[in-house]
């Protein structure tokens, strides 16, 4: 397998080490030694020896969820992610992707979202519609609040209308590239719908990105991959903040005891930690998870779970179960696919919230 020199470096590193064997949400959700960084990285190198075929592995491959946490444990600065992702964009190369990620990215390269998804639910056709006309801020709402959880994008339209913001969503929003990313990497296909995103959010002087995936890759990704992005790109949750700061956005305590479900794109990533919580303090009490901020334990997402759904499940309990376990009751995330996993679990004792819901009471 055609790998770089850095990635054969950080595999063989890996692959002998335990160091973060016990972080990883998705070996902690299974329970099995193969999710584990420290497995992916023993099976890749095993695909460098000859001994295996890398169609062998590539279940393995996308169980990986990205969410950093192994990188952050790493004390040798060692990275999973990096050489994960790359395996991703080689197996692409080399037609042996499995074909649940196939479909998945078909899907995204025909409707430019992985769920094939072209048409929106109506009270978000509405919502958009009335911020159709050309302003200097867009909010970009991503693929995954437009198509499978559009109450919620509707939600974050109805917070800025309540602060007196003017600003435009776009009936026919273009891809970040997120979930290319995700799926097979630094690939031309990846870059060219990162390009063709940028061209647009480059008409406006502000871009509000509501999805922290896509923040990261925006912020993030885009100048990793060489895109140029000439406009000010900010988080919702930074945008929030600012709003709350002006007194724009009033808040009114709900007198709820809330703790916040820290996004790793914006905790990890981003090195955003503190503005979602000068929101959060604005309408509750603000608690926290043992595991917070940089240290945060992913939850789950929408993606993932069109083709491990039981693993997310699992995922999502973990860390409901976080909470309750120090006796939380009430949970807020920042992340609309972190929410609709965390939703998704049958339980009573926590209630989750997005930042949108707290807001709107």
């Amino acid at each position: 397998m055609i790998m770089s020199e850095k990635s054969k470096q950080h595999v063989d590193s890996c692959r002998f080490c335990w160091m973060c064997h016990h972080i990883c949400p998705i070996g902690n959700a299974t329970g099995h030694e193969r999710s584990t960084p420290r497995a992916r990285a023993l099976g890749i190198s095993m695909v460098n020896r000859g001994a295996i075929d890398l169609s062998e592995i590539m279940d393995n491959i996308y169980e990986c969820a990205g969410c950093g946490a192994c990188v952050r444990d790493c004390v040798t600065g060692w990275d999973p992610v990096m050489f994960t992702k790359e395996v991703r964009l080689q197996a692409a190369l080399e037609d042996k992707l499995p074909t649940y990620i196939n479909t998945l990215v078909d899907n995204c390269l025909e409707s430019g979202n992985a769920y094939g998804k072209t048409a929106l639910c109506d009270k978000l056709s509405e919502a958009i519609a009335a911020h159709a006309d050309k302003t200097d801020t867009l909010l970009y709402l991503g693929v995954d609040a437009r198509y499978m959880a559009c109450e919620q994008a509707v939600k974050a339209i109805k917070v800025l209308e309540k602060a007196g913001v003017k600003f435009t969503v776009l009936a026919d929003e273009a891809a970040s590239g997120n979930q290319l990313d995700f799926l097979i990497g630094a690939a031309e296909e990846t870059k060219e719908q990162m390009a063709a995103a940028a061209k647009v959010m480059n008409g406006y002087k502000t871009v509000v990105i509501y999805d922290p995936a896509d923040a990261k890759t925006v912020k993030q990704t885009y100048g990793e991959y060489g895109i140029e992005l000439e406009c000010k790109a900010v988080t919702y949750t930074a945008y929030l903040a600012e709003l709350v700061k002006s007194g724009a956005l009033k808040g009114e305590k709900s007198g709820k005891t809330v703790v916040f479900q820290d996004p790793c794109q914006l905790a990890r990533d981003l090195e955003e930690t503190e503005e979602a919580r000068e929101v959060v303090k604005a309408f509750a009490d603000l608690d926290e998870m043992l595991l917070n901020r940089g240290e945060t334990v992913w939850a789950g997402n929408i993606l993932m779970a069109q083709y491990i759904p039981d693993v997310m499940k699992l995922v999502a309990e973990r860390r409901i179960f976080n909470a309750k376990s120090i006796g939380k009751t009430a949970m807020v995330t920042a992340s609309v696919s972190e929410y609709v996993s965390l939703k998704n679990v049958e339980q009573n004792d926590v209630e989750i919230l997005s930042l949108e819901d707290l807001i709107l009471g």
